[in-house]
């Protein structure tokens, strides 16, 4: 269930970075790109929950590691979104992808070139807003007083810590303007469609079996067509 897989280096070189798998080498295989961020964190049950309900209806699935996230030895201060781009086009090779979802800020990273779905995709912008926010409030309450105007111009020269992240320049002048592609194969899947309300809005890490139980069906219907 957790393997590695060879991830391209900024080097050009491969790093092994991990993946959860469920692979009996079958035909449906289908790829996950995961939020980004802390959005990540909040989301992961949900994800792994919904590989469990596609391995039992004869799909294989596979969470690859962005670059820089969870145990990944990258420096997650030198990474940009073309980095993690480049690395999902290398996992959906490496796993032989036949189909993808992206959840949420993973739409930004998405290999175009695959049929599958999009779960509430999100702008850039409105992921670098909230980590923001995040910030602002935790300022705040340390008796200190942060503007977003002014961490955005701070962060565009020598980056910022944000949610427990070290994001480059580069990432934050890219999350500025990214949004998920307009013209692929892609659905989108709303949250309507699932019912409840979002994972990511809440406190604190949650789960939902209803609403992965929906996400899991709605794939399952789509790769059966």
């Amino acid at each position: 269930m957790i393997g590695t897989w060879p991830c391209p280096a900024a080097d050009k070189t491969t790093a092994q970075e991990y993946a959860v798998s469920f692979d009996s080498s079958r035909t449906k295989r289908l790829l996950i790109l995961p939020a980004l961020f802390d959005e990540a964190n909040r989301l992961r049950r949900l994800t792994v929950e919904v590989m469990r309900r596609l391995d039992g209806a004869g799909i294989d699935s596979f969470l690859p590691d962005l670059p820089g996230c969870n145990e990944s030895l990258a420096d997650f201060s030198q990474l940009t979104l073309a980095d993690w781009a480049s690395a999902m086009v290398a996992a959906a090779r490496h796993f032989r992808a036949s189909h993808v979802l992206a959840i949420r800020g993973g739409a930004l990273v998405v290999p175009q070139s695959l049929p599958g779905w999009r779960y509430a995709p999100a702008n850039g912008a409105t992921i670098l807003r909230q980590m923001l926010r995040i910030r602002m409030l935790a300022a705040r309450e340390a008796g200190r007083e942060e503007t977003q105007g002014s961490l955005i111009e701070q962060g565009l020269v020598e980056g910022l810590e944000l949610a427990g992240y070290r994001l480059s320049p580069a990432m934050i002048a890219a999350l500025q303007s990214a949004t998920p592609p307009e013209e692929t194969d892609q659905s989108i899947i709303g949250q309507d469609m699932l019912g409840g309300s979002p994972l990511w809005l809440r406190a604190e890490p949650d789960e939902d079996r209803e609403q992965a139980d929906a996400l899991a069906a709605v794939l399952a219907l789509g790769m059966a067509a």
